[in-house]
């Protein structure tokens, strides 16, 4: 999809609030392109072309056709109020590139793990380094026209878990790839509020338990 820019192009100057997500996922599952898709300005792609001097360490099962391939990152930008601005950040999916994912993950809201149902072990790395750093992710499946999972098979491949979004999506459609964002905001706010509310009910069971220690603390002996 092209990706023209927006008439939204230019950052505010009153923008003061920079916000990241990160998406990651296998080779050759459509990071970039869903960065190109969903940014409103002509995105940063680091694409060089695919020699034989990588035939040898990328595996090109499922993806003969692919004939270019990250090698840093991608970075896309979409504009979310006056004052708010998220900052979008594809990483390399090749193994060889896995060291850069550390940085990448630094100051991160959440990320998307897009994934190829074809080729679902190779999303395996991506969730267990996101569990690592406990970043909040969902998992949005990429259409390729491959056979198609149910939901259940394919969060037993990934061993998710229910709280976990699974959803599907169409990288190269700009409104389908909104939509795994939305998705995914939705469910960094929810987390936010299970986290608060969690942390209000604490307040007073701590106060109770601060009371019952002083009422059973022994009274003090008068001073001679």
């Amino acid at each position: 999809m092209d990706s023209a820019t927006s008439d939204r192009a230019t950052l505010s100057e009153t923008t003061d609030n920079g916000l990241k997500i990160v998406v990651v996922g296998g080779f050759g599952v459509g990071k970039t392109t869903m960065v190109r898709s969903v940014s409103e300005i002509r995105p940063l792609n680091t694409e060089e072309t695919m020699t034989r001097a990588g035939e040898a360490v990328d595996h090109l099962d499922g993806v003969q056709a692919k004939t270019s391939t990250t090698v840093a990152f991608d970075f896309g930008r979409i504009t979310l109020d006056a004052r708010s601005v998220l900052y979008l950040f594809g990483a390399p999916g090749q193994e060889r590139f896995w060291f850069l994912w550390d940085r990448l993950f630094s100051g991160t809201l959440g990320a998307v793990v897009l994934v190829d149902t074809r080729r679902l072990a190779d999303s395996w790395y991506a969730i267990d380094r996101l569990e690592h750093h406990g970043t909040p992710f969902i998992v949005a499946c990429n259409d390729f026209g491959g056979p198609l999972h149910s939901e259940q098979q394919i969060r037993e491949a990934l061993d998710l878990s229910d709280d976990v979004p699974l959803v599907e999506c169409d990288a190269r459609d700009r409104s389908s790839s909104k939509y795994v964002l939305i998705t995914l905001v939705e469910h960094l706010a929810a987390l936010s509020a299970a986290r608060l509310s969690a942390a209000e009910a604490a307040v007073p069971e701590a106060a109770a338990d601060a009371a019952a220690l002083a009422a059973a603390a022994p009274t003090p002996e008068p001073a001679p």
